[in-house]
């Protein structure tokens, strides 16, 4: 009836891996944690994985800031590689930071409490912090001014090029301090933005509207072609390194500028820009010479110089996280790809459907019709339930259903076997919805006659042109798309003024119930609009959240520490979840909710009437 957004988003996501990823302006304070799921520094390279731990590759440093530094970190929620040195950022806004003992001795961290975000430039000569606050602090050399940050305020983000600090500020601007002989300065008249990241001798800046604009380089023998940037389109993500820069683009292919030849300068080009060929990205890092992608299976790629092993990401696995406010498709399917699938749960009507470790579904409630057979499904990533049939997203992007058994309840909601490219599905109660890898958005066609044309034809299929889509969810006669920009769209009823999404921005998941739509802003509160007579769209108060769920008369809220919120009608106890704990998943039904645990099993309070509620027995790790 309406697609789970779960804690295990990616996509994207979409919206912000630090240094690399969109951030969204107007944020409010205070800041969340920000993931900075992989970095990669000019000879070393650090990811996080999803159980909090860190793994590393390249230069170790006589042990002091490589694998071996990192080996016993834990609870970590963002990870930072500069110049001989890994940062590591808990939760609570501190700080683990290991180096090489000369670089270390350049700072001192007195005070630095409550960060949300750490960055350095290459030769790690300063450290910046943002604060949950807004505002920022430095440490280390400042001969050029670039820790000169005491007076900022309202910064959701910063950068830390060479001998330069670069923050963006909540309404868009840009403010900068440091070295200026290049350049790398000239921010002051940039609006519109919503990530920044300076290099080697530039800083570039990615806009609203998917384009991205650089600094010039004074210099001409130090323009090696790295802000020739002027062309891109449907840009998420940018990140600058020491002589190029690679942007990730809305439908997971990423670009990169080309280096030119300089007379002046020793060739930097080490392979680092051919990244044409990625596929899937749903996050990027320059190095000083080498490039990093996250691909939405959790898996990483590298190119560029690896003369210290800083590309030998190939074995590594990292799962995204829920918070991490990017992705191509925000991890919208809750799975991941490459044959390993990550355990979900999707509530239809009367219907539990589960999506365990192994590609595998199980199902259990109202099964009249054939919606629950789903045992011979293999190889599932995604999986979506709807009102009378049950939908799978296969790993290679067809797309599977469940067979109607009354033929007077077949409105074409399964002809999805043509489907190919497929990201993200979602089930109504008439309709199937399915997001493809390029940003449009295909429907299953409600057959005509003199019945179901009156009766359930509303216009919600009519999502052909839609463009720029990272998320899609299909409610009872209607569909909602998230927009790469933030913003949303709607078509199909609009009796309950559901579809009324048109003013909402800053949004990174949407969830369409029976008559209201639910969706998830980027700074952890929730908007709400449709029916609200049960108060299922009071969500105002609502604060640190990481996935919503629209049910039929009640909302369901997923908040980062693993807890659960719910409004609405509290017929049959479907809104009794206030002790559950341990939560990464939820999913709203027909006066039921479900919930997965971390550790793979599955609750759910409310009405049981055909069984839906029976998942005590699943384990889908």
């Amino acid at each position: 009836m309406k697609k789970l957004l779960s804690i295990l988003l990616v996509f994207a996501m979409m919206i912000s891996l630090v240094a690399c990823g969109t951030i969204l302006t107007d944020r409010t304070f205070p800041l969340s944690v920000k993931k900075n799921i992989i970095s990669a520094a000019g000879l070393h390279t650090i990811g996080l994985k999803s159980d909090g731990t860190v793994v590393a590759t390249g230069d170790n440093g006589a042990n002091e800031y490589g694998v071996s530094a990192v080996a016993d970190w834990t609870d970590i929620e963002s990870v930072f590689a500069g110049e001989s040195l890994s940062v590591g950022l808990k939760s609570d806004g501190t700080l683990l930071t290991f180096g090489e003992q000369a670089i270390m001795k350049k700072y001192d961290f007195g005070g630095w409490t409550d960060i949300v975000q750490v960055s350095s430039e290459g030769s790690a000569s300063h450290i910046v912090g943002l604060k949950k606050d807004g505002t920022v602090v430095a440490t280390g050399s400042n001969d050029k001014g670039q820790c000169d940050v005491d007076e900022w305020k309202n910064i959701i983000e910063v950068s830390a090029g060479f001998n330069v600090t670069v923050g963006l500020k909540s309404n868009g601007t840009v403010v900068a301090t440091g070295y200026k002989d290049n350049g790398e300065c000239d921010v002051d008249d940039w609006t519109d933005i919503i990530a920044i990241s300076s290099g080697g001798r530039h800083t570039v800046g990615l806009k609203k509207d998917g384009t991205v604009v650089s600094t010039r380089i004074t210099d001409s023998n130090l323009d090696v072609g790295q802000c020739e940037i002027d062309d891109w389109r449907d840009i998420i993500a940018v990140s600058a390194g020491a002589c190029h820069t690679v942007g990730l683009k809305a439908d997971g292919t990423v670009v990169s500028t080309t280096i030119k030849d300089s007379k002046s300068i020793v060739s930097c080009d080490f392979g680092q820009c051919n990244v044409s060929s990625w596929t899937d990205i749903v996050a990027v890092f320059a190095g000083a010479r080498h490039t990093v992608g996250l691909k939405k299976d959790g898996t990483v790629v590298a190119v560029g110089d690896n003369s210290y092993g800083q590309c030998n990401v190939g074995d590594w696995y990292l799962t995204n996280n829920s918070n991490q406010n990017t992705e191509i498709n925000s991890d919208t399917n809750n799975t991941i790809e490459a044959g390993s699938a990550m355990p979900t749960i999707d509530a239809g009507l009367q219907l539990t459907v589960g999506l365990s470790k192994d590609g595998s579904v199980i199902a259990t409630g109202w099964d009249s019709y054939g919606q629950c057979d789903v045992n011979n499904w293999k190889n599932i990533k995604g999986i979506a339930a709807g009102y009378v049939h049950t939908v799978g997203l296969k790993a290679d992007g067809t797309v599977v259903a469940s067979q109607i058994s009354d033929s007077k309840l077949d409105f074409g909601q399964c002809d999805v076997y043509n489907w190919k490219d497929i990201i993200e599905i979602s089930a109504g109660l008439s309709h199937t919805v399915g997001l493809k890898k390029d940003g449009t958005v295909v429907a299953t066609h409600i057959w005509s006659d003199e019945v179901l044309t009156d009766t359930y034809e509303k216009g919600q299929c009519n999502v052909s042109d839609w463009t720029n889509i990272i998320a899609v969810s299909a409610g009872w006669e209607y569909t909602v798309g998230l927009k790469a920009d933030g913003t949303a769209i709607a078509v199909g009823s609009n009796q309950e003024s559901q579809c009324n999404v048109g003013g909402w921005t800053d949004i990174k998941a949407i969830s369409a119930g029976m008559y209201h739509t639910v969706g998830l802003k980027t700074n952890g509160t929730a908007v709400a609009v449709g029916k609200n007579e049960d108060k299922q769209c009071n969500t105002g108060d609502w604060t640190d959240v990481v996935a919503v769920s629209a049910g039929s008369y009640h909302t369901v809220g997923l908040k980062k520490d693993g807890t659960v919120v719910a409004t609405g009608s509290n017929e049959y106890g479907c809104c009794d979840v206030g002790d559950w704990t341990d939560i990464v998943a939820v999913s709203a039904g027909l006066y039921y909710t479900v919930g997965l645990k971390k550790d793979g099993t599955v609750v759910a309070t409310g009405k049981n009437n055909v069984g839906q509620c029976e998942v005590d027995s699943w384990n889908l790790n």
